[in-house]
Parts: structure tokens; sequence; C-alpha cells
């Protein structure tokens, strides 16, 4: 089993307020959810207006399959027109990990 996991540290655009960042952060991780069935959330930065973190993790028994999707889902957010990447982890656990 292998679990991998993405940590997106975001700057947003023209946010002014928490209401507006919740409208550009809410739809990325539905979509990160939907789309490649991954537990997504905000995970950090929620007092501040013009940045955001976004955690996901997903569970696979196959490394290539589980690397294809973290790609997926770092091309997707990189892709969003509304927010500025500024780095990305990626984290892969086995459990034979000590």
């Amino acid at each position: 089993m292998y679990v991998g996991t993405l940590s997106f540290d975001l700057l947003l655009g023209d946010v002014r307020s928490l209401k507006e960042k919740r409208s550009v952060v809410r739809p990325i991780v539905a979509e990160l959810q939907r789309k490649y069935a991954v537990s997504a959330a905000e995970v950090g930065g929620q007092d501040l207006h013009r940045r955001a973190e976004i955690g996901l993790a997903m569970v696979s028994g196959d490394t290539g399959h589980l690397t294809d999707v973290l790609d997926r889902c770092e091309r997707l957010v990189a892709a969003r027109p509304e927010v500025e990447l500024l780095s990305v982890r990626r984290r892969v656990h086995s459990d034979e990990d000590d």
C-alpha cells in the first residue's frame, strides 16, 4: 500500500476578502475530489485572504498509478488562471516505511 500527498502553496489573484477567497479555493478542491477521487481540503492560511494551502491525499496499491494521479492533480492546480502556484510538496509513503 502506498499513500501519496501533495501540499500546494497558492497566491490568489485579485481577492479582497475571505468570502472571495472561498469562491476561488472551494471549486479547486471540489474539482480535485471529483476528477481524481482524492481527499482534498484547504489546510492552511485560512485567515489570509490572498494565500491558501491546499492538501490532498490518495491511497493506491500501485506506485505508477499513484504518481500519475498526483501529476495530474499538480497540473490541474498549476493551470488555474486565478491562482499562482508558489510551491508544491510531494510525499509518497509505503506501508513498509518505518
